[in-house]
């Protein structure tokens, strides 16, 4: 996963932990919007979640389900969905 994608991560690096509790990130063309997808890793899983609910449960995905849902955005395969 980090080595396709080295930089998204941040400084802190996948699997941050604050306080005992995932790092949550979310892009920084989201400003200050509520309508953001937000990303963390923890205990080995991807999760996501929406800025808009977040006290829903996140989904969450393996290391290598993430890194193919990634591929498929840059290379454009999702377009149009």
């Amino acid at each position: 996963m980090m080595g396709r994608y080295p930089g998204m991560w941040g400084k802190q690096g996948a699997g941050a932990v604050h306080e005992g509790r995932p790092l949550w990130r979310r892009s920084s063309v989201c400003g200050n919007e509520s309508e953001c997808v937000e990303v963390a890793v923890c205990e080995g899983r991807v999760l996501a979640r929406d800025s808009k609910t977040l006290g829903r449960t996140p989904l969450g995905f393996s290391a290598s389900v993430w890194t193919d849902f990634l591929h498929a955005v840059a290379q454009g395969e999702l377009d149009g969905l």
